[in-house]
């Protein structure tokens, strides 16, 4: 069959694989000049940036893509495992830097409170039990029935879906920072942590016990290498070609409207942003309205800065959170009242000090987040403002004088990932991972309206990050696979 995939993120990567080893004419549809949808890599004076993803997380879960495809990930890209993981900092003088050893990492909680060390060990053995049941075999379910989520193991653990990430990490310890520590992965599931099922407590497995990793070359380096082996499967790829419509006849799939021409197709599977592509179809043939969207909790959207310095950025790491502010607070201003944050939390990702080659020599390229409610009018002015402001932050807390070493900077809000990526509200991470979002719950990989239409991404089953991204492709080409057109 000819299949046409609106798209090229890791989702829409991941199902043109699938589907072309299936022995389908598969072609890619992506709006903008290069591929990979939201990681894209910029590139200025000698310095890049990954605009879009920085974490490598859940190796195991890129190393099972490749290997349903007879490769290894190391066939397209190297990986460097970061030492240290990343570092907290809580105040100045006061940072918790993430070892990519356990035991150090057991060892340095229990430096800060008294048997909290052996307190983590025992969540961690919580934590990668339900890693082993859910990155091995849940996520990779399409989610159509709440059966699928019904096994022996996951009743036994019925208990975790009813409390929370926050609940667990209250529980077990006082500090405050160790318990931020504990919370922090939740975000990668685009919500609060007092909204997140403990069973989630697998991305804490994810990131202390697996560890954070670099790909050479960046996240870049794992889109180059999906539409590597895609063309080498077939695949055609198209950029510059955004798709204007989907021609529906009769309750079917049977064109797409690339630049005003219609190009015949037998399904398509859309992995660009879900809202944004039921605007494609006629009124009648959308699943979800403007009033399901704007009910759903969304995952953040972001201000980021790319940042060109004359110099090295002294004691950071490669990663690091800046969390010398009131985590709740800002979390209101995301979720509860959406508004610019006070005083925000961020993020910054330096890949020079991993990858000299990202810097002209003796400077530094680094990328700075501020997680924001999506939706947020945004002006100049604000802009700058909040650059200066955790510009400021990173000089105090690290003791150095950065801002007259700012050779250029580039910033990427709400209003971009609208502009660039069709992304519902300028949402950056899609649906929330919340209970009453999960699983079946989401909107499904295969529409109920229009035969011949799928899809597949972070607004869909399993949910937001990369890993989920590669898996939510293979779902949607196993649900295809089962595909009878009518006669």
């Amino acid at each position: 069959m000819r299949i046409s995939v609106l798209g090229s993120g890791f989702s829409s990567l991941s199902a043109a694989c699938y589907l072309a080893q299936q022995g389908h004419q598969v072609s890619i549809y992506e709006k903008n000049g290069n591929l990979g949808g939201r990681a894209q890599q910029y590139k200025q004076d000698g310095f890049t940036f990954d605009m879009g993803p920085t974490w490598y997380w859940m190796p195991d879960v890129f190393e099972r893509f490749f290997q349903d495809f007879g490769h290894v990930p190391s066939d397209f890209y190297s990986l460097i495992k970061l030492s240290p993981g990343y570092q907290v900092f809580f105040g100045k003088g006061d940072v918790f830097t993430v070892s990519d050893d356990l035991n150090e990492i057991e060892q340095a909680f229990e430096s800060i409170e008294s048997g909290a060390g052996k307190r983590l060990k025992s969540f961690l053995a919580s934590a990668q039990s339900n890693y082993e049941i859910a990155i091995k075999d849940l996520v990779y379910r399409p989610g159509e029935h709440i059966f699928e989520l019904i096994t022996p193991k996951t009743a036994a653990k019925l208990g975790q879906f009813f409390s929370t990430i926050q609940a667990d990490a209250d529980r077990l310890f006082t500090d405050t920072r160790l318990r931020q520590i504990l919370t922090f992965p939740s975000l990668f599931l685009g919500a609060k942590p007092s909204d997140t099922p403990s069973f989630y407590s697998f991305m804490n497995w994810a990131d202390l016990g697996l560890g954070t990793w670099h790909p050479k070359g960046g996240m870049y380096a794992v889109v180059q290498g999906m539409a590597d082996l895609a063309e080498s499967l077939g695949v055609k790829l198209h950029t510059h070609a955004p798709v204007e419509g989907i021609g529906v006849i009769r309750g079917e799939v049977n064109h797409i409207v690339v630049h005003g021409q219609e190009i015949a197709t037998d399904l398509v599977v859309s992995g660009a942003d879900y809202a944004h592509t039921e605007q494609l179809l006629p009124l009648a043939y959308r699943q979800y309205s403007d009033k399901y969207w704007n009910s759903r909790t969304w995952a953040p959207s972001a201000l980021l800065f790319y940042v060109g310095f004359s110099e090295k950025v002294n004691d950071v790491a490669h990663h690091a959170l800046f969390f010398d502010t009131d985590f709740k607070k800002h979390a209101h201003t995301i979720y509860d009242d959406p508004s610019w944050p006070e005083e925000p939390l961020f993020y910054t990702s330096f890949p020079s000090k991993t990858e000299t080659t990202w810097a002209p020599e003796g400077q530094e390229a680094a990328t700075f987040l501020i997680p924001l409610a999506p939706g947020l009018d945004e002006a100049p002015e604000v802009i700058e403002e909040y650059f200066n402001l955790i510009l400021t932050r990173l000089e105090f807390l690290t003791g150095q004088e950065l801002k007259s070493k700012v050779l250029f900077k580039k910033h990427f809000c709400v209003a971009d990932f609208v502009s660039e990526y069709n992304s519902f509200k300028g949402n950056a991470y899609g649906l929330a991972n919340t209970l009453l979002q999960t699983h079946i719950l989401r909107p499904k990989l295969k529409s109920k309206k229009v035969k011949g239409l799928y899809f597949t991404g972070q607004l869909t089953v399993p949910g937001p990050g990369v890993p989920p991204a590669l898996i939510s492709g293979k779902l949607t080409a196993e649900l295809i696979a089962k595909y009878e057109p009518k006669p």
